[in-house]
């Protein structure tokens, strides 16, 4: 049973680990039907190209005897279940899961107008107790997500679970950047300039500011890695994009 005292990081507080989930809900109720505008403004609409590369990547088969079927996590508004299923010309499934109903919502309405609209679900989700079987999946997916899951290690270890032997891991997520001069700007415009602009498009700088803060808190490259492995996935790397402002970090269950 988990210790009623453990805390953990919401941005810069630490609040009891069981409040967490109810305060990152709370955020992204709010920025919902923005939320790719969001990513457009914490990464100054690169993360478009950084999502083209983590498919291109996971390289979704065309063909086959059975569907190539994908667990896309934390993926509400279908960001990344769009691209997996244009790459793989509707050979794949992809189920979308969100433990939001407002980001999935977005995400439904969306798929009407996709080339592929029947080849995706929609399906509430918490990433640390997966409600689904052992072994269901090829791979599985999580674009920008992970950073927000109380218990990372859990949210792993689901994966890991559900799972099929040979399947993909992918996890898209921002970093810390790490060129000098790069990092200054990129704080700067993080810290001053995203909130704002936030708060013009939203009419509330808060989950911005959270979300800005979520960054830093992440584990880097070489600690996430180990995370990865600690669930028991191998053959993980990891590739920086664009100075490290993020990377994504890939893994084999074998």
């Amino acid at each position: 049973m988990q210790d009623a005292q453990t805390t953990t990081h919401f941005g810069e507080r630490d609040v009891p680990l069981g409040d967490k989930q109810g305060l990152v809900d709370e955020v992204f109720f709010k920025v919902a039907a923005r939320y790719d505008l969001m990513n457009d403004l914490m990464s100054a609409g690169v993360h478009r190209l950084w999502k083209d590369h983590m498919v291109a990547r996971l390289a979704p088969p065309r063909r086959g005897r059975s569907p190539y079927r994908v667990l896309d996590m934390a993926g509400g508004t279908g960001d990344i279940a769009m691209r997996v299923l244009d790459a793989s010309h509707g050979h794949a499934e992809v189920v979308v899961a969100d433990i939001n109903p407002g980001m999935l919502a977005v995400g439904a309405e969306r798929a009407k107008r996709w080339r592929y609209p029947s080849r995706a679900t929609f399906e509430a989700a918490n990433a640390e107790e997966l409600p689904f079987p052992d072994k269901s999946f090829d791979a599985y997916t999580i674009a920008f997500g992970i950073r927000n899951v109380p218990r990372i290690g859990k949210a792993l270890e689901e994966a890991h679970r559900v799972l099929k032997r040979g399947g993909r891991l992918l996890v898209l997520e921002f970093s810390k950047v790490d060129v000098p001069v790069l990092e200054k700007v990129y704080d700067t415009f993080s810290d001053l300039v995203i909130p704002r602009l936030g708060g013009m498009v939203t009419g509330d700088e808060e989950p911005y500011r959270y979300l800005v803060e979520s960054i830093r808190k992440f584990p880097q490259p070489a600690e996430f890695s180990a995370m990865i492995e600690e669930a028991g996935f191998s053959r993980v790397r990891h590739t920086a994009y664009s100075g490290n402002i993020a990377a994504l970090h890939e893994a084999w269950k074998l």
